[in-house]
């Protein structure tokens, strides 16, 4: 009689993890966050919501980590072509593209508004989402202040939030649309700015 390999409990793990990360991205796109429950993401995903529940405590918790598991590190960060400007604004355009898809917009958005709600969720989202994603501003800021297109005093942070910020605010509370134009505006209006003092 042929021995027989046991079941290999890891990858039947990682594989429902898997779906309960596509179905509750898919979940939240279709009924909304409010409407978003363990119970219809077990249903969709195929598992018990006993499984759920040990893996996350809230239906917030699982989206968050659906949502930042395939997440760029960000290792690339802004390119540095030399040319500060063009630098920025080809980021900020592919971040426009990508805050203007559907499929990114209703999990970030209820993410936002759960974190709005719950800190320990907001401290998560901001650190494993939002930190990494201005530290590469900060850089390319920073790189650009000590080849001298960057007024020395000004503070890399602050200079990153003042392109950000903005871009942020229009999309979240949608009193604008994330158009190239407008992020080519942004850029030229935050490094006029940001020029060095003669």
């Amino acid at each position: 009689m042929a021995n027989k390999t046991p079941p290999d409990s890891s990858r039947r793990s990682e594989r429902s993890r898997r779906a309960i990360f596509e179905a509750a991205l898919t979940l939240v796109g279709e009924v909304g966050y409010q409407k978003l429950t363990i119970e219809g993401i077990a249903s969709r995903a195929g598992v018990g919501k006993q499984t759920i529940y040990r893996w996350w405590p809230s239906k917030a918790a699982v989206l968050l980590d659906a949502f930042t598991v395939d997440v760029d590190d960000y290792a690339d960060g802004v390119p540095d072509t030399g040319d500060l400007a063009a630098d920025l604004k080809s980021v900020l355009r592919a971040t426009a593209d990508e805050f203007n898809n559907p499929a990114f917009q209703a999990p970030y958005r209820a993410l936002a508004v759960a974190g709005a709600n719950d800190e320990e969720l907001s401290r998560t989202f901001v650190a494993r989402l939002l930190e990494p994603g201005i530290q590469v501003y900060v850089d390319r800021l920073r790189a650009a202040q000590e080849a001298g297109q960057v007024d020395a005093d000004a503070d890399p942070r602050v200079a990153a939030e003042m392109l950000l910020s903005p871009f942020s605010q229009r999309w979240l509370m949608r009193t604008g649309e994330l158009t190239y134009e407008y992020v080519d505006t942004l850029v030229d209006l935050a490094l006029r700015g940001l020029r060095p003092r003669a």
